[in-house]
């Protein structure tokens, strides 16, 4: 914990200092380092509020945390609001256990379980048995421990086998994303993988020991779930003297789709979502820097003049595009009150191993830039 006032400035080499363990309790498909949120907002001054309105997992939440400061974040998927606001919440892993056991007594059995090839294979019956009950009891989550516990599950929900006790409740799975059912399936018969039986309570109370280790101290935020193109002042009372976020890559339509196994523990179906409805269209590329353009009117009737407007982009190898320049058009669409002051490269996005990368689907590694720019009066 730091002192009240304080911020939590920990040396950007320090990647696995326990302060930050917080901030790894789930993967989400995209995610930029820490250390580009951190260094945005090295030079803000105590009180200035921050807004992500992309926020993803929460990691511009979490920075600003770290640093101190209060913070908004908004997106329209529900894993990712789920995870975020994760980051800004206090507890103890004795808090945690605790929840996660009252929580599988009360419901000894659960009203759905469900079936098919898949589920079989994917998880112990048992396993799913207690996972369906703890899914049923956190529909609605309530304080910083239900938060917290939702997230954590989320994290642990699907993920490789372990050689000693296991970290993940599924059957073999890639990690970061979760494997279509049919692929799945033919998958695990062809290399004749069982689910294993894992004890939810004790891979909930390892998870929870290891991210509360060190906790930065509370700050004042919420995690909105939201469309960042609509929100208004109203919605949304402080104003923001910076707006550090990463929008949507040009082409990028796999968000729910690799998350669905997330989405349906959070209430979703049993099956593949592919609901785009609420999200930036992926192309064509005109449209696409129209309505990011109406994010960006948006944001701006949100903040102070003055305040500064950090956004890491890049461009997906299938589509052929200019980061910089769909950017910038992106910012003229919103009627130019921004004034963008510097350009910079952040290199390849496999520097900072963003999750895009990590699983395998975007190619060669696609170069990233950093824009920043400032409201205008």
């Amino acid at each position: 914990m730091t002192r009240s006032g304080a911020t939590f400035r920990v040396a950007s080499s320090h990647r696995f200092h326990p302060a930050h363990r917080l901030n790894a309790v789930c993967p989400y498909y995209t995610m930029f380092p820490l250390d580009f949120p951190l260094a945005a907002l090295e030079d803000a001054r105590p009180g200035e509020w921050v807004l992500d309105p992309f926020c993803g997992r929460g990691t511009t939440a979490f920075a600003a945390r770290l640093r101190g400061l209060p913070t908004v974040g908004i997106d329209a998927d529900r894993v990712a609001t789920a995870i975020a606001r994760a980051k800004l919440v206090t507890t103890t892993p004795a808090r945690i256990e605790a929840r996660c056991e009252s929580l599988l007594t009360a419901i000894p059995e659960p009203r759905e379980v469900p079936v098919g090839e898949f589920w079989s294979l994917a998880f112990h019956r048992e396993t799913l048995n207690e996972l369906c009950r703890l899914r049923e009891a956190l529909l609605v989550a309530g304080d910083d421990d239900d938060v917290l516990l939702r997230a954590i599950v989320l994290g642990i929900l699907h993920g490789p086998l372990s050689v000693n006790e296991p970290n993940y409740l599924s059957n073999q799975m890639p990690r970061t994303y979760a494997t279509k059912p049919g692929p799945a399936v033919a998958f695990w018969r062809r290399h004749g993988l069982e689910p294993r039986r894992v004890d939810l309570r004790a891979a909930v109370a390892r998870r929870a020991r290891y991210l509360l280790a060190s906790v930065p101290e509370k700050v004042e935020g919420r995690i909105v779930r939201a469309d960042s193109r609509t929100v208004s002042p109203l919605d949304l009372e402080p104003r923001f003297s910076h707006v550090v976020t990463s929008p949507p890559y040009l082409g990028m339509r796999t968000y729910r789709p690799d998350q669905w196994l997330r989405h349906w523990f959070l209430g979703g179906p049993p099956s593949v979502d592919y609901g785009v409805d609420d999200m930036l269209p992926s192309t064509p590329a005109r449209t696409f820097t129209e309505e990011l353009g109406k994010v960006w009117a948006a944001v701006a009737e949100l903040c102070s003049p003055g305040a500064t407007l950090t956004i890491r982009f890049g461009a997906l190898p299938s589509v052929p595009a200019d980061p910089e320049t769909v950017l910038r058009t992106s910012i003229e669409a919103g009627g130019s009150r921004w004034q963008v002051e510097t350009v910079t490269s952040a290199g390849p996005s496999s520097r900072g191993k963003r999750q895009a990368r990590q699983m395998g689907r975007a190619g060669p590694a696609a170069d990233e830039i950093d824009l920043r720019a400032r409201l205008a009066a």
